[in-house]
């Protein structure tokens, strides 16, 4: 069986780029989780992954040595970080939120977007109504604590009632601080990020998507056997942008680049007014024949729009579209009974849990996918899209970039 293994393998070594979601944490924690996780998953299947440090200039990243079935992998691992784009649209004060709030409501909700985007999952509009929600909560848990302050303190003095006003702000302010239990503060700033500009990529977003796909194509201008780009949550569709770049500008050449993306969330903006761009480029990567594109979501994970097309339901599908490959992770028989009910509650971790071990692996398994022997269409490529995948035009704005 290994010799067997070993004789089809068809990549030795890889390039794998990664693009985050929306995340202002340093790089290193996903070269952690890649650790831990990789260890976890090859003592459950059987196989072999050791982390080394990276043999390559520029980037934050890692090198993983892969024995699977007999068949060894060198896999060179780069984080494309945009953490400082998001620190810095983070930096925003308590009135600066509560003024986010009202846009990004007004963004989503006025034009009948939210609606829309409710038809195919609800999971990711009741994630983005929560920060909106929980936010108000805390503005009427401050309002009423100040009114029965102000009642108590004009026993003392009629005029006194107002006084109660002042302490709104501390209670503000302590549920802001302690935003790294309620996320709402968070979730605000990253729904409010796309909001800001209607679904276009703002300038900095723009250049630095531009530095990724320099990167990309230096990758596959090399004798690496495969460069392959993951994009997880919002760098989904942050990847299909600067694959599509890449495609447009003839920088690619068939066979050399492979395109996994996991978890996306790619309706939240493509569904925007203004995103013609991205729409654009959600054709361009539906159509094209240079780069397998394999989309994997579970319904399990409640942040992602689970097995939604996300070219289809952009209205950006074009007749001769071929991608993506929609599959699905499928907790419910990937995960064992006691690691589902761990996960109940944990929304963030099950978001993350594509780039994690299952105790009951099947197809997916993301440590052989970017550090194992066969390229991403070699695993995928006879396999059926789910039979659950919503592939209907669902979005009110279809409009492409001229």
């Amino acid at each position: 069986m290994a010799e067997q293994a070993a004789s089809n393998q068809t990549v030795r070594t890889r390039r794998v780029f990664y693009i985050p979601g929306y995340d202002p944490i340093h790089p290193r924690r996903y070269r952690e989780l890649f650790r831990k996780e990789s260890a976890a998953q090859a003592e459950i299947s059987g196989y072999e992954v050791t982390l080394k440090p990276k043999s390559i200039k520029g980037g934050y990243g890692w090198r993983a040595h892969s024995v699977i079935d007999g068949a060894e992998t060198e896999t060179e691992f780069e984080v494309l970080v945009w953490s400082d784009i998001v620190k810095g649209s983070m930096e925003q004060g308590i009135l600066q939120t509560y003024g986010q709030l009202v846009r990004t409501a007004w963004t989503y909700i006025v034009p009948g977007v939210l609606w829309r985007l409710m038809k195919l999952r609800r999971g990711p509009v009741i994630a983005a109504l929560y920060p909106i929600v929980f936010l108000l909560v805390q503005l009427m848990l401050a309002l009423a604590l100040a009114a029965l302050v102000g009642w108590g303190l004009s026993f003392a003095h009629p005029w006194a009632a107002p006084l109660g006003l002042a302490v709104v702000w501390p209670v503000l302010a302590w549920f802001k601080k302690k935003d790294a239990k309620f996320f709402a503060y968070y979730l605000m700033h990253d729904y409010a990020y796309s909001a800001k500009t209607e679904g276009a990529y703002a300038p900095e977003l723009e250049e630095r998507l531009a530095e990724f796909g320099n990167r990309i194509a230096a990758a596959a201008e090399t004798d690496v056997d495969e460069v392959l780009v993951v994009g997880h949550s919002s760098g989904a569709h942050m990847g299909v942008t600067v694959l599509a770049d890449l495609v447009r500008a003839g920088r690619i050449d068939e066979g050399r680049v492979s395109f996994l993306s996991l978890g996306q969330v790619v309706p939240m903006v493509s569904f925007l007014r203004k995103a013609d761009r991205l729409r654009s480029d959600l054709a361009i990567m539906g159509a094209q024949g240079l780069i397998p594109w394999v989309d994997v979501t579970a319904p399990g994970d409640g942040a992602a729009f689970a097995l939604c097309d996300p070219v289809a339901v952009s209205g950006a599908a074009t007749p001769d579209k071929k991608w993506p490959l929609v599959v699905s992770a499928a907790y419910s028989h990937t995960l064992s009974p006691e690691r589902q009910a761990d996960l109940k509650w944990a929304f963030f971790r099950r978001h993350f849990q594509y780039l994690c071990a299952f105790d009951r692996p099947k197809s997916y398994d993301y440590f052989q996918i970017t550090a194992g022997p066969l390229r991403l269409w070699e695993r995928y490529g006879g396999k059926k899209p789910s039979k659950s995948r919503i592939d209907n035009s669902v979005s009110k704005y279809t409009s492409l970039a001229a």
